[in-house]
């Protein structure tokens, strides 16, 4: 018997996971998916769920069902590549694997800033959303909810935790002078309007230099607030650093073509692990599943795989609320209500998947 692992049912694991379904398995081939979560969730959606704008059910999919497929649910304590297993918490016995694909996702980055990590709200897991959603919700009216980083993920909290709590004051730090850095200046102007008009105040040229219970200084300058929450940088799952194979300068694993890691080709990297040329985002480590389970489906037939095509992306989409949007769509920027109906349908397309 032949033993594909996956861990991490996130974007990558799942279109891998699919794509290995879809090339009918060899009957000696058995797969172990090894989640924290009983169900596949939509991290693109869990800035509505730390607003409290969308529910926990909204944004989970259950996993496939298949015979040749099985399920481990727990927390990983270490992923030892040289004995081929995969250690788990209140799990005595390791799960051994002939093939291993990580895709464990990123985490925050604090960048070594005191009381980041014990003082902050955070939207990198389902668990932490909620966690943010509480304390965003449960805030009397008038109360303060200071946002850390201006990027993709600062945006989407900042504008949903505007249209679920209009009573609440809201400020967006943004560490340039413009939000929205990766985007077009059309974009970027939009964006700003949209804040301003919606009465979120945006503090551009931010450095946050300590943070501490109800306050967080910024600049040298002391300012409360009653909730805040990190979204200023991501960086891979600690599981993944701590592993003994070459890395980029963000911490990432370096990959051959073929997704494998150069001195254990039976290991797989995928999204926000792998070393890459674009910006980490859902559709990029959904199409590198993709890629990754064709190729491995080869492999387990034993054929020799062929060289994937090189990825181009469609574009990405940011949401304002439930009815206004941003966006690169096949290269040109756009704002209003079609992107927002676009990322809709995109996230319709992902449920029904």
């Amino acid at each position: 018997m032949r033993k594909v692992v996956i861990i991490g049912g996130g974007y990558g694991g799942m279109n891998a996971l699919h794509q290995l379904l879809d090339h009918d398995l060899p009957d000696d081939v058995h797969i172990n998916v090894i989640d924290r979560n009983p169900y596949h969730s939509l991290k693109t959606e869990f800035y509505a769920i730390a607003a409290g704008t969308k529910s926990d059910k909204e944004v989970r999919i259950d996993f496939p069902i298949h015979e040749q497929v099985n399920y481990t649910f727990g927390d990983i304590i270490e992923i030892d590549t040289e004995n081929n297993q995969i250690r788990l918490k209140n799990n005595e016995e390791a799960v051994t694997y002939d093939y291993l694909l990580i895709g464990l996702g990123c985490e925050d980055n604090y960048h070594g800033i005191q009381g980041a990590m014990e003082y902050t709200e955070s939207v990198q897991s389902i668990a932490n959303a909620r966690q943010a959603n509480i304390k965003v919700n449960n805030l009397p009216a008038y109360s303060q909810v200071s946002v850390v980083g201006a990027g993709l993920s600062g945006i989407e909290v900042a504008s949903e935790i505007r249209e679920s709590r209009p009573d609440l004051n809201i400020r967006l730090l943004d560490r340039g002078a413009s939000v929205l850095s990766a985007f077009d200046e059309k974009i970027q102007s939009y964006v700003e309007e949209w804040f301003h008009r919606n009465e979120v105040d945006i503090l551009h040229h931010s450095n946050v230099e300590l943070v501490a219970e109800g306050i967080f200084y910024n600049n040298g300058e002391g300012i409360e607030s009653d909730v805040i929450i990190w979204t200023a940088g991501v960086r891979p799952n600690y599981l993944v650093r701590s592993l003994p194979f070459e890395k980029d300068r963000h911490e990432k694993i370096i990959i051959n073509d073929f997704y494998q890691v150069p001195s254990n080709d039976n290991v797989f990297i995928v999204g926000d692990c792998a070393a890459s040329n674009y910006s980490p985002s859902a559709q990029l480590a959904g199409i590198q599943g993709e890629q990754i389970g064709e190729i491995l489906a080869a492999i387990l037939r034993n054929e020799t795989p062929k060289r994937p095509k090189e990825i181009k992306l469609k574009g990405q989409l940011g949401s304002l609320g439930k009815s206004d949007g941003f966006g690169n769509m096949y290269r040109q920027p756009v704002t209003g209500l079609l992107p927002r109906l676009a990322k809709s349908g995109v996230l319709w397309l992902n449920k029904r998947h």
